[in-house]
């Protein structure tokens, strides 16, 4: 996998940090959306084991506030400059509308995270591929009215996959992404879960991404802020299933549990 000037190869987990710039993220709205703190933060997370900050500056939260094009590129250019300028680390910008792709391409970014799979904007694959970069590609519908559940998803992700390819983007610059807490009931997304093996069939990287998730909060009956072992059993589940990356916003917890699993599957 190809990212930015960085190759990531597949001898080891890579934990993806979250760096939520708005003021109402589900977990950590407010904490990251003033210049310092965000450098403080993502200094923190590199310090941590994150490979790659991924910078969000609309919440994907059920019931969030949809803002403008233009706000979200305020919150979160500065932002990528900021990290690309002061650090050596690939940056991720995780956005479904291509003009803040754009914008977040122009001003550094490396990868577009999206949470719609190229499938909201017309225009994202284009943009993607025109300015070489990378992109995660989620499993994401608007409903679960799934006919048979894990076939469905699967064919829902394949149309990512292949309007990636139709528009250019090469296949060492992608990665597909399950979508965990997007379209699914609590007990789809624990299938999923125990299904992931299934990602592999496009020969791509895997993301996960359940930090702090309600799948986690529901399972445990945990508010937000105490779903750690939550998220870092899941983190350890997926390393086994084959996923490489791990979106988190607990870094190093997620890192030293990936790391021990690691070396306990390879020994």
């Amino acid at each position: 996998m190809i990212i930015g000037k960085y190759d990531f190869n597949e001898d080891r987990p890579y934990i993806m940090g979250i760096l939520n710039v708005t003021p109402d993220s589900f977990s950590d709205g407010g904490l990251h959306n003033t210049m310092d703190t965000a450098r403080a933060a993502t200094e923190q997370m590199i310090k941590d084991g994150a490979d790659i900050i991924d910078v969000g500056g609309e919440s994907t939260r059920p019931g969030h506030e949809k803002i403008s094009d233009q706000c979200e590129i305020d919150r979160v250019c500065p932002v990528i400059e900021m990290i690309k300028k002061e650090f050596d680390v690939p940056v991720s910008l995780d956005t479904y509308k291509g003009k803040v792709a754009e914008a977040g391409i122009l001003a550094g970014a490396d990868l577009i995270n999206d949470i719609w799979g190229l499938k909201w904007d017309k225009d994202m694959a284009d943009i993607i591929a025109r300015h070489d970069k990378a992109c995660c590609l989620m499993h994401n519908r608007d409903n679960t009215n799934y006919v048979n559940y894990l076939e469905d998803a699967i064919k829902d992700l394949d149309e990512s996959v292949q309007m990636a390819y139709k528009a250019g983007i090469d296949k060492n610059k992608i990665m597909v992404d399950p979508g965990i807490g997007f379209g699914k009931t609590l007990e789809q997304n624990l299938i999923m879960m125990n299904n992931l093996e299934l990602l592999k069939k496009w020969g791509l990287p895997i993301l996960l991404g359940t930090s702090r998730k309600s799948m986690i909060g529901l399972t445990l009956d945990l508010p937000v802020n105490e779903r750690e072992e939550g998220t870092i059993t899941t983190s350890v589940i997926g390393l086994m299933k084959g996923c490489q990356f791990f979106r988190v916003h607990d870094v190093k917890a997620n890192y030293r549990a990936l790391k021990m699993a690691q070396a306990i599957l390879t020994a």
